[in-house]
């Protein structure tokens, strides 16, 4: 795999712990997945998001503070023992004004915020979801390309060996020079079929390192693990509890309640928020010395809702509830779709794998080598050879593409029923 950002050498690094060894098992490329993928880290940073939401809909409106003095410019804006500015005539004025939520709106505000923080971490496991789902598929991909290269490679060998006989032959007066030529061709097409498999091979590494977040792919490293292992593997898939869903479900479930609780807020904002103030006012008496008339108030403000009811909003609102709501509905026949094809999918490719691996390949072998003794015998003519060879090359790259499709149905089958409970969706460990 590729260098660290600044490092051109294959040198082990914390970021590229791989780089010595350029081997990768298909545990290793989720985990390096889970820490670096671009995705996952932006779907992890919407969790702080939600979070920050959650901080503001929880802090109290400040309070206003208002002086005013009035009475500047009068004739007795000073006083006859001098100019201190406490015993002036001027008319001052201090206010302290506090804005009241009533009618549920902070309660309503935070319901919305925390169904939010839910919502998010819930999409940061379906994020994780389809990680595991892709790195897997992707993994696998990269197994058949490479095990299309080596059975190209095979078959390339097959027919060399062939065309080496079939050289002693023509020399011998056996077969024609047209013969020849044609068990030649076979060969170099078999040879110019690896080479492209080869860079096929190459493009589909390259897919794992991107979805690994590796910032110089260049898919120079080595699978570990082998497609025959993945493909035996059967999935785990287990019995849920009851009250557990997939992860999007649950963020579609703690987005409608967050759109319910907004409905909630916009019908409660109908309802106007009174603001209480407090005042202090200093007015000097004239002529001195009589005490100044100092006095305390208290007042209450609140709009009229004559004009405006917030009707648009709550309109608004009604109709993200409603949207949110199909949403939800939608993806729950969804997930029923996802695993009724996951289920179907997988059960073909694991039994055409199993026809594949203990009856087809073995036949076609078989008869590959019949033919090809019974050619270099004289007793086949040459296109039935090349019938057999192009017959076993074709099942063994149908057996390898069996043994992918069944590897890449399993993780379709585990992520569709990868479900989770809302408490655990309340974490991010």
């Amino acid at each position: 795999m590729g260098g660290a950002p600044g490092q051109t050498n294959g040198a082990p690094s914390a970021a590229n712990p791989l780089a010595a060894t350029r081997r990768l098992s298909l545990a290793q490329a989720k985990e390096i997945a889970f820490e670096r993928n671009w995705d996952l880290l932006a779907a992890k940073s919407g969790i702080d998001s939600a979070t920050a939401q959650l901080i503001v809909a929880k802090e109290f409106p400040n309070p206003t503070l208002s002086l005013s003095t009035t009475r500047i410019g009068t004739f007795d804006n000073a006083t006859l023992e001098g100019n201190d500015l406490l015993h002036r005539s001027y008319d001052t004025i201090a206010a302290v004004s506090q804005l009241i939520e009533i009618g549920g709106k902070r309660r309503d505000r935070q319901v919305a915020a925390r169904a939010g923080i839910l919502g998010a971490k819930a999409r940061f496991f379906d994020a994780k979801r389809s990680l595991d789902q892709g790195v897997t598929k992707a993994y696998v991909a990269a197994l058949l390309a490479q095990a299309n290269v080596r059975i190209l490679n095979e078959s390339t060998s097959y027919m060399s060996r062939e065309a080496d006989i079939a050289q002693a032959r023509f020399k011998a007066g056996d077969i024609s020079d047209a013969d020849n030529k044609r068990i030649q061709i076979s060969a170099d097409q078999y040879a110019l079929q690896a080479k492209s498999a080869a860079a096929l091979a190459v493009q589909a590494r390259i897919a794992v390192e991107v979805l690994m977040g590796e910032p110089q792919p260049r898919g120079q490293w080595t699978a570990s693990d082998g497609i025959e292992q993945l493909a035996a593997a059967r999935p785990p898939v287990q019995a849920a509890p009851p009250e557990a869903a997939r992860p999007d479900v649950l963020a579609a479930e703690a987005d409608l309640r967050g759109a319910e609780a907004n409905l909630k807020l916009q019908k409660a904002y109908r309802i106007p928020d009174p603001t209480f103030t407090f005042l202090g006012e200093h007015n000097p008496s004239q002529p001195l010395p009589p005490p100044a008339a100092d006095t305390l108030g208290i007042g209450v403000s609140f709009p009229l809702p004559l004009w405006n009811r917030n009707h648009g909003n709550i309109l608004a609102a009604r109709a993200a509830v409603d949207q949110y709501t199909l949403a939800l509905n939608k993806l729950r026949t969804q997930v029923i779709s996802d695993v009724a094809t996951a289920e179907v999918a997988y059960q073909e490719a694991s039994e055409r794998l199993q026809r594949y691996d203990q009856q087809i390949q073995p036949h076609s072998a078989e008869v590959r080598e019949s033919v090809s003794y019974a050619y270099r015998k004289g007793g086949a003519s040459l296109v039935d050879l090349l019938e057999a060879e192009r017959t076993d090359n074709d099942v063994r790259l149908a057996t390898a593409q069996a043994m992918s499709d069944t590897a890449s149905a399993a993780a379709d089958l585990i992520a569709a029923h990868n479900v989770m409970t809302e408490l655990a969706a309340g974490t991010t460990k």
